[in-house]
């Protein structure tokens, strides 16, 4: 039933967004040392995210193309499993519009369909997507994306009244309306590194323009630690292995294999078969 609404202390699920050069990994790097504790930097950039190994203390891990899902969700998991406290994904644009990414995907579903409907292909396309948004949102740290956005350059004048071109960010490379998952969104300029809001939950930096530093990420650290105490998180995983290994029924079994995502029943399918061997000696 209903209960009074409180807010709990949360995990930081905040993007970066802006084109190259408007320091989305940097401001990365500055946000997550004010966060505190170990910092894990996923990086898809061919090794750009070691750069700043002489200003902060991180880990990288190298992600390769193909930029499948699978293996957003696996570093992720890793850095979990590692005991890292801020993990840095530079970049999520790479699991849309990379090599092997989500547009390639549903390129490649598309061209296997009989019909060769793109439109069609998204439904087998899209649970990939969610998967790495769940991934996101449900991390045991805080986390921050960074996401590309297409360049175009505009004719502008200066102070002097001369014209010159200045380059804009324009639309992110990600799924539209994948950056509002996040509590909060910070657009980045690229020629100043400054940073707005186009997203804040927090309601910290509403109206404003500020450079990013380790102090944002304290401040926001504050904000996210000020509320009550969440409710113990659930083991999802473990909780479907014990379902499946206690299915007092076949039906039973196949109605909590009907409940799970793909990744899941293949991670269980050994468990599933035993069980199911089991019921049918029971029933013999």
């Amino acid at each position: 039933m209903f209960q009074k609404a409180t807010r709990k202390k949360a995990k930081l699920r905040l993007a970066l967004i802006g084109p190259s050069g408007s320091g989305k990994t940097f401001s990365a790097l500055e946000l997550a040392s004010g966060l505190g504790g170990k910092i894990a930097l996923i990086d898809t950039e061919r090794g750009s995210g070691d750069l700043y190994a002489d200003r902060f203390v991180y880990d990288t891990l190298q992600l390769e193309p193909p930029f499948t899902p699978q293996k957003y969700i696996q570093a992720i998991k890793a850095a979990e499993d590692e005991g890292y406290s801020v993990v840095i994904i530079d970049s999520l644009s790479h699991a849309w519009a990379g090599e092997g990414g989500i547009l390639d995907i549903h390129d490649n579903a598309s061209k296997a369909s009989r019909s060769g409907n793109g439109y069609m292909a998204w439904k087998d396309v899209t649970p990939q997507h969610e998967r790495i948004i769940n991934a996101i949102l449900g991390a045991s740290v805080h986390v921050i994306g960074t996401i590309r956005t297409k360049t175009a350059y505009e004719v502008v004048e200066d102070e002097r009244g001369k014209k010159a071109p200045k380059r804009i960010g324009l639309a992110p490379i990600q799924r539209q309306g994948m950056e509002y998952e996040f509590t909060c969104v910070l657009d980045l300029a690229v020629d100043s590194h400054v940073a707005s809001a186009s997203k804040d939950r927090t309601g910290m930096f509403d109206g404003q323009h500020f450079v990013i530093t380790e102090r944002t990420g304290e401040q926001l650290l504050e904000w996210l630690e000020a509320g009550d105490e969440p409710a113990p998180k659930v083991d999802q995983f473990a909780e479907w292995r014990a379902q499946i290994k206690t299915a007092p029924s076949l039906e039973k079994l196949i109605e909590v294999w009907g409940q799970m995502d793909r990744d899941t029943r293949e991670a269980l399918e050994q468990d599933k078969n035993d069980r199911k061997d089991e019921l049918f000696r029971e029933a013999a």
